[in-house]
């Protein structure tokens, strides 16, 4: 799929830049043919305009000159003269044949192929004046001017090729990326559920054997509504983080105070920490307020204290902050005691599905927990992230504030 979108990607970009090479070189090959034919056009003019005047030695001329001649013809067509300092004009045949294809055609301005010359009649009451300049060199202009033309063409279409494959490979990047975790997403949410709903079959399969004890069978029921909470609880967590996905660029413009967010979030997660013989200190500032959901923002603070009484060391103590940042953001701290992260896991923790410590994968934690703390901050244009250091790991959540 990924090569597919790639190529399609290079085939869009390559066939913009072929129209545009085509419209931009056609353009300078048709004006540069304009021109030149409007130079010639108007030397023919001005010698039929003046057709005495052939020129005088080292005489500046206005405007360009090309090899030409001139021919009289009276009021019957007969020639009175014929005149220019390029050609040979005694050849009657070839005057004759000139003037024979000039008034063949009923138009004042053409070309004679035959001879490569172009041709302007200028009729006037008692004669007529016909120029003929020669569009040798114009031509030869106009083809090296093609020649040109097309090997910038060629060479320019590989270099925007060479570059469209480079840009493919940047521009796809992130949809690979997404890819790979929803592949991975995929298969870690296939894993989380198989082991439960193997525990849920092999109790059911007992529960209904006709060997099985009633203490048996109410053991392997109690397994089967455990097992089916913690899988309850897993696709909860599941449809949260889909929720923060799609809620992500949407406009929150609920006014919260954190402070007080926080302070009541502290409330409730006291006797947690009290029943596991954690300690919990706070140093929160009150007046401070961010624009977002109260909801959604008690859900990070929740998260974060939550990890803290999992993860904590025994007897260790969690820290609690918050205060401002500067002058236009906000900072919650969570330290909790404990073995501290690597820097390579304090970016991986953010990973669905992610756990530092694999023993703990049946303690009720998904891994998916720190993600969808990850998706809210981002929604409320803010960030988080982890931190480890002498024993203690910090969790940092920085918000714009009002």
């Amino acid at each position: 799929m990924l090569k597919k979108l790639r190529l399609k990607f290079v085939l869009i970009n390559m066939s913009i830049v072929t129209i545009m090479l085509c419209v931009i070189l056609g353009l300078v090959f048709y004006f540069t043919s304009a021109n030149l034919e409007a130079a010639s056009i108007n030397m023919m003019q001005n010698i039929a305009a003046n057709p005495l005047h052939l020129g005088v030695p080292n005489e500046r001329e206005k405007d360009i000159r090309l090899p030409y001649f001139t021919i009289q013809l009276g009021l019957r067509g007969e020639r009175i003269a014929a005149g220019g300092g390029y050609y040979d004009l005694s050849d009657t045949d070839f005057l004759d044949d000139l003037v024979n294809a000039v008034f063949s055609s009923p138009k004042q301005l053409g070309i004679i192929e035959e001879y490569n010359l172009r041709y302007y009649r200028s009729d006037m009451p008692l004669n007529h004046c016909l120029v003929f300049a020669d569009i040798s060199s114009e031509r030869a202009t106009l083809n090296a001017l093609l020649g040109t033309c097309g090997f910038i063409g060629a060479l320019s279409f590989l270099v925007f090729l060479g570059i469209s494959i480079l840009l493919s490979r940047w521009a796809v990047r992130p949809v690979e990326t997404a890819w790979m975790q929803q592949r991975q997403f995929v298969a870690d949410a296939s894993h989380e559920l198989k082991t439960p709903l193997t525990v849920i079959i092999t109790n059911t399969e007992l529960a209904q054997s006709n060997e099985c004890s009633e203490s048996v069978r109410r053991t392997s029921l109690n397994n089967i509504a455990a097992v089916s909470r913690q899988m309850r609880n897993l696709i909860e967590q599941m449809l949260e983080l889909a929720r923060a996905d799609n809620a992500r660029g949407k406009e929150l413009s609920g006014k919260v105070e954190l402070g007080k967010l926080i302070l009541n979030a502290l409330l409730t997660f006291e006797p947690v920490f009290f029943e596991r013989g954690r300690m919990l200190e706070q140093r929160v500032i009150e007046d401070i307020h961010v624009q977002g959901s109260a909801e959604q923002l008690r859900q990070i603070v929740d998260i974060l204290l939550d990890n803290a009484q999992k993860y904590s060391r025994e007897s260790g103590k969690t820290w609690v902050s918050l205060q401002k940042n500067g002058k236009k953001r906000c900072l919650l701290t969570v330290e909790n005691e404990g073995e501290p992260l690597s820097p390579q896991e304090a970016r991986d923790i953010f990973k669905r599905f992610y756990r530092a410590d694999k023993a703990r994968s049946r303690t009720g934690s998904f891994g998916l927990g720190l993600s969808i703390a990850e998706r809210i901050a981002m929604q409320h244009h803010g960030k988080i992230w982890a931190e480890g250091r002498d024993g203690v790991n910090c969790f940092f959540v920085e918000l714009p504030c009002l």
